[in-house]
């Protein structure tokens, strides 16, 4: 006998609450709780044993630790992002935003991966089969062993699971599918989680790496609850402007590698083409003897990464002036010019500051504080700086430059890119060999910073 639940789920953080509230408790969020009615069949939910055949609970010291196998998806910029290639078992969410080339990626994969003997499954809740071949041939892909079904049915789709016994699956899209079970429409809370659920069962449980296609909101996470992300392995997201050709695939959950681990890639015709040397890439276009530019070595993951970041100081014409960020936080640069006019002098409360961070990537660490800083004093005094410097360094509120983490690897990428000079933080000197062809600079205040690539 069933029997039917009503309750009220927050579409943001799953927040599961028997009334209705403005106010969701969970995110704090307003207006986003949704009636969800639930048909249940009584019983109890089945579990899955992924480790040794036993149910009882085994010291520690005893259970046997084995190395992950990996499978090679034959694309190195993925394989990076995963920590070396897809764990068998694994469940992986992959999301961004419409067009970004979530779909490509995976096909790209689900072919490599086909012509290298693997049975892949890719089920497409948003394409016909046509539709899904047509995108096949644009890549250039055709294999027997790249099995394609068009289904949103649960029970079908594990259906065709038990029929093609794949060792890849792929499902484009988690907001398509839904369980009968459950009578909330699909794309709802309740029909995700208790999707992904299934699909992690079906992948523990035969062995299966899957793939989860997830949609994103207006603010850039993924739709749904965020109980999402804490059930998969993996949570991969795909970055970029769809107007530019660079698309950036980042981890920000890896359970079998690094996170905020990157791979760049970029769209072309045929597909998405893997970029090898992203350094080069975005500075390619950089001109010399500009003032308001500066170079950092950033860290992505286990990757350093040169970046160009461009700020803009012009008087303002209103009473409040502007601060924007592209690519970076905007909280960040008002306290980076706060701490420039308080600490070194410049009276920036009258000028406008437009910061961009060139190509399209987004920085979050601290080691870009520097770079900003120059690039806007740069841009206030009309002075470039030299083309052949990068800066490193985080600053703090008194102005001083602290130390950042494994600066010797940014180090031999500058030298590597053909940079003469790197100004850092003073405590990252000593402790490891600097690389031939290039100059160490130690500064211990954003002071002495300006007056290094500045003079002054």
């Amino acid at each position: 006998m069933a029997k039917r639940k009503t309750s009220f789920l927050c579409q943001e953080c799953g927040y599961d609450s028997p009334k209705w509230m403005g106010k969701c408790p969970g995110c704090g969020k307003w207006n986003t709780m949704v009636e969800e009615v639930i048909q249940q069949e009584k019983g109890h939910r089945r579990s899955f044993n992924t480790g040794s055949s036993s149910q009882r609970p085994e010291p520690i010291t005893k259970v046997k630790s084995e190395k992950e196998p990996r499978i090679d998806t034959k694309i190195s910029e993925l394989n990076r992002v995963l920590g070396g290639g897809v764990v068998p078992g694994s469940l992986i969410l992959v999301g961004g935003d419409p067009g970004i080339g979530k779909s490509t990626i995976l096909l790209q994969a689900s072919a490599e991966l086909a012509g290298n003997g693997h049975t892949v499954l890719y089920i497409s809740g948003e394409e016909s089969i046509k539709q899904t071949k047509l995108r096949a041939d644009r890549l250039g892909i055709n294999n027997d062993n790249l099995y394609v079904h068009a289904e949103t049915d649960m029970d079908l789709i594990e259906k065709a699971i038990d029929d093609v016994k794949p060792s890849i699956l792929i499902i484009d899209s988690i907001q398509t599918v839904f369980r009968s079970e459950v009578t909330s429409a699909p794309g709802s809370v309740s029909q995700v989680r208790e999707c992904t659920s299934h699909f992690m069962r079906v992948s523990k449980t035969r062995g299966i790496a899957t793939f989860i296609v997830g949609h994103v909101t207006k603010e850039g996470s993924i739709a749904g609850p965020r109980l999402l992300e804490h059930m998969v392995d993996a949570v991969l997201y795909f970055e970029g402007e769809r107007h530019h050709t660079y698309r950036i695939l980042r981890a920000v959950k890896n359970r079998f590698g690094s996170t905020n681990e990157i791979g760049v890639f970029e769209m072309k015709e045929g597909g998405l083409d893997e970029v090898q040397n992203p350094s080069e890439v975005f500075l390619e276009e950089r001109s010399n003897g500009a003032a308001g530019s500066a170079i950092v070595a950033s860290l992505e993951g286990t990757r350093p990464v040169l970046v160009e970041i461009q700020a803009l100081v012009s008087p303002t014409s209103f009473g409040n002036p502007r601060r924007m960020g592209n690519g970076i936080d905007y909280n960040r640069v008002s306290l980076l010019m706060a701490v420039l006019e308080k600490r070194v002098g410049l009276l920036l409360q009258n000028q406008d500051a437009y910061v961009n961070v060139a190509g399209g990537v987004r920085l979050d660490e601290p080691a870009i504080d520097l770079a900003i800083a120059i690039s806007i004093a740069s841009s206030f005094r009309d002075r470039p700086t030299e083309p052949t410097d990068v800066y490193i360094g985080e600053i703090g509120l008194t102005g001083e430059v602290r130390r950042v983490s494994r600066v010797e690897q940014r180090v031999h990428e500058v030298a590597k890119l053909g940079f003469k000079r790197a100004i850092l933080p003073e405590k990252n000197l000593g402790g490891w060999t600097v690389p031939d062809g290039i100059e160490v600079v130690g500064v211990s205040t954003l002071e002495d910073a300006l007056r290094q690539s500045m003079g002054g």
